[in-house]
């Protein structure tokens, strides 16, 4: 493989013309070329050679891959007044089957590792941006991209600064009587990796919802369908489902996994949106409002002697 092109090759008035700062091209991961990601730079903040490093904030899209937001005028304004980096990675439909929608979700499945593929996006970032700290960084996930989130943060705690945990369908649960992905018994076996409540409980947390969020995704009838297709696949199949159909709205999910947390000594904030559905745009503007002082306080710790 041809040496990664790092920022440090170039001189710093040519990096625009490089496409390394701004909106950097969609770039294919290097270690594995199904995944990609996208990523902006502020342009009059970044330095290959700095005094102190950008944040890194990780978002992550929900079932229909949507990154736009990332080109969008305030994500790109919160980049650039912050200032902070942001990296939204893609994982492709189809990569389980040709019906695959939601495998990344569960961070492992029959042909992909979710987890290591952002982690390697992260190697990869540093190295190639090397102005940018891509060892802790900050997460936003909405829908699936929220079921993402959740579950990359019980498995890496000490990777992550601070992270928004939107409007999952699904969620699991810190239970160690149930396996992966309903609960947590399995995932040493599974990830070699085990679960530190601990560290869990130190990373800020916001779970974010819009307040008419209760509704189940498809409406009754669909989710009646899903389940006696599943069923009718899996008698033939005798292959078992790794998440149950959605049984109850968001706002409802959100609230009972914030109870279980509690229990678990974890805290985490509950921001309940006004007015708002199941959508991503109608909630960003209060994810940011949480994010914005965390990333903050970090740069402000990275400033003390």
């Amino acid at each position: 493989m041809d040496k990664l092109l790092t920022t440090a090759d170039i001189p710093s008035r040519f990096l625009k013309s490089a496409f390394l700062i701004g909106h950097v091209p969609l770039k294919t991961l290097s270690t594995d070329p199904r995944i990609s990601f996208a990523l902006y730079v502020p342009p009059n903040s970044y330095s290959s050679t700095p005094q102190k490093k950008l944040p890194l904030v990780v978002y992550v899209h929900g079932t229909r891959r949507n990154i736009s937001p990332l080109f969008g005028q305030e994500l790109t304004a919160f980049a650039d007044s912050t200032p902070c980096a942001i990296v939204a990675p893609v994982f492709p439909t189809g990569l389980d089957g040709p019906n695959d929608l939601l495998s990344y979700t569960i961070l492992r499945s029959q042909t992909l590792r979710s987890d290591l593929a952002l982690l390697a996006i992260l190697d990869e970032i540093a190295i190639r941006w090397p102005g940018i700290d891509a060892q802790k960084v900050f997460m936003m996930g909405f829908s699936a991209g929220g079921q993402f989130a959740h579950r990359f943060l019980y498995l890496y705690p000490e990777r992550i600064v601070a992270a928004s945990v939107g409007a999952p369908g699904q969620v699991t649960t810190l239970d160690d009587q149930k396996d992966w992905p309903n609960g947590v018994a399995n995932v040493h076996d599974l990830f070699g990796r085990s679960i530190n409540k601990e560290l869990i409980g130190r990373v800020p947390i916001q779970l974010i919802v819009g307040d008419q969020d209760t509704g189940v995704h498809g409406g009754d009838e669909f989710r009646n369908w899903v389940r006696q297709f599943v069923k009718k696949r899996e008698e033939k199949s005798e292959t078992k489902t790794t998440l149950p159909p959605m049984k109850q709205g968001r706002l409802e999910g959100l609230k009972a996994l914030q109870k279980r947390w509690g229990e678990d000594k974890i805290d985490s904030q509950l921001d309940v949106v006004p007015g708002v559905e199941h959508s991503s745009a109608g909630v960003q503007a209060d994810v940011l409002k949480f994010l914005g002082p965390q990333v903050q306080s970090w740069l402000e710790a990275q400033e003390s002697p």
